[in-house]
């Protein structure tokens, strides 16, 4: 049980494969509930229900585990203010919602995706910032009544003031004040009954007893919505930590689209999870050259989080390479390594697959690693000369390449069928033969133009590492194509 008090949280959305900044954030609470003998819970927050799936949810668990972490409460362990998954608590928000309306601090809205999409239109025209512009703010409660009772679709939005700002202390920021005139009037309550994530995280973080929200620092611009709604309800908020974004080397915002973000990616290239943790921990605490190779516990002993940087986390992954190599290397008995081995090759069932798919065409053992090493690969290192053999010209390669990386993304469920599907839905989109669309995708999946079957290789390999492989595939083939004139 918690000795001081200290109830902090990790809120995941199941609508996609787990992010490393998702294990920062969870790494910073569970290191500042350890440090303050307090409470470390989970709760999925999945109000967004035409992204989150049952299969995410998993995923989040399961990466959140690998990564060594363990919460006190959670969907999958119960607790005493559960559900911890917010689509099991959907009929919980109404009521605080009707609260919010009653007392005259929110209202309902009736306008339709077409009117504000032209709102925003105009706005973004006139070089403003796009927000409500209060249309129907001041129906009367006449009109209100008779439309809601002929059943036309509604949210409820929350008023804001006309004049002010908010102050609050942020306990990375410190003291922040953001103008009342740069607050949207936020939906709390979408037309399927369903609260926005804003109502229902402040709904859930009070009724959760949670006592201090440490979360990345994209969320501090929404908490002058969040102090309202607690206002609104009569609450004490918690105290607020945003944590500064990962970044690439170059300071950008650490995402998929230039680099490997999943948690699943960095499984699958064989790095250990108390590496990533460690590399992840560097971020909270402050150390002395040398002593940079630190566990859980050591990296809770030396935590921090009153002396934490804004100036931004660099995922260096030169570091990240450096700290899990030394980590195999000084931290693994012999026994150890040859069991992480084992496991990390059976993750997902990628030696069983591959062994299985490998048994038909081979005529002696010595011809697997050449066959289903790619199944094992960091990197298939390819040069332009592996899509020689291809008919199509680069830059049909590179059409090719381009197409099917965003549109993999849009599979909800990663397998076999699903990949078949979709692979043969591009081919009909393009106007080509599937085994035109297929032929650069052996060899940016394989390496080879030989290979086992591609949809089940794609399926053995995962989203994240398929991703990769694409992307790097297309950089190859984009040096035959040459600089557009």
């Amino acid at each position: 049980m918690t000795t001081s008090g200290v109830r902090v949280r990790i809120a995941p959305s199941p609508t996609g494969e787990p992010h490393v900044g998702t294990a920062y954030i969870a790494l910073f609470n569970y290191l500042f509930a350890k440090k303050n003998g307090g409470e470390f819970i989970l709760r999925i927050e999945d109000t967004d229900a035409t992204r989150s799936t049952p299969e995410f949810e998993t995923k989040v668990l399961d990466a959140l585990k690998w990564c060594g972490l363990k919460w006190s409460e959670g969907p999958d362990v119960g607790g005493p203010y559960g559900p911890y998954r917010q689509s099991d608590r959907k009929d919980l928000y109404k009521p605080y919602v009707e609260q919010i309306v009653s007392a005259g601090h929110g209202f309902r809205c009736f306008c339709t995706p077409e009117r504000l999409e032209k709102m925003r239109e105009a706005q973004r025209a006139a070089g403003l910032p796009p927000k409500y512009d209060g249309h129907c703010l001041n129906l009367s409660a006449e009109e209100v009544t008779s439309r809601v009772a002929a059943g036309e679709p509604h949210v409820v939005r929350m008023k804001i003031p006309t004049e002010g700002s908010c102050k609050f202390h942020d306990g990375v920021y410190g003291d922040v004040e953001i103008p009342w005139d740069a607050v949207d009037m936020q939906v709390l309550l979408k037309a399927d009954g369903m609260p926005t994530y804003h109502m229902a995280n402040v709904v859930d973080d009070h009724l959760m007893k949670i006592t201090h929200v440490a979360r990345g620092e994209e969320w501090l611009a929404s908490v002058p919505k969040h102090i309202l709604i607690y206002q609104y309800l009569g609450w004490e908020p918690p105290v607020f930590m945003h944590l500064s974004l990962m970044r690439n080397a170059d300071k950008s915002k650490l995402s998929k689209r230039k680099n490997p973000t999943s948690i699943s990616y960095y499984t699958a290239l064989g790095y250990i999870p108390e590496a990533l943790m460690n590399f992840l921990g560097l971020f909270f605490i402050q150390i002395a050259e040398g002593e940079e190779l630190l566990d859980m516990d050591e990296l809770a002993a030396k935590f921090d989080p009153e002396n934490l940087s804004k100036a931004g986390a660099i995922f260096d992954i030169q570091k990240l390479d450096w700290l899990n190599g030394r980590w195999i290397r000084e931290k693994l008995s012999e026994e150890e390594f040859q069991q992480r081995v084992l496991t990390w090759a059976m993750e997902n069932s990628r030696l069983q697959e591959g062994l299985k798919l490998s048994q038909s065409r081979i005529t002696k053992l010595g011809e697997l690693p050449d066959l289903a090493g790619f199944l094992f690969k960091s990197d298939l290192n390819l040069d332009a000369s592996a899509f020689a053999k291809i008919k199509s010209t680069p830059e049909e390669l590179l059409e090719i390449l381009n197409t099917v990386q965003p549109d993999l993304e849009k599979i909800l469920e990663w397998n076999v069928e699903t990949i078949e599907a979709e692979l043969r839905a591009i081919a009909d989109r393009m106007g080509k033969k599937l085994k035109v669309i297929v032929a650069p995708l052996f060899v940016a999946v394989s390496g080879s133009s030989r290979s086992l079957p591609l949809f089940d290789s794609m399926a053995i390999l995962g989203r994240s590492v398929v991703r990769q492989r694409l992307k790097l595939a297309a950089q190859t083939v984009a040096t035959l194509v040459g600089p557009k004139n």
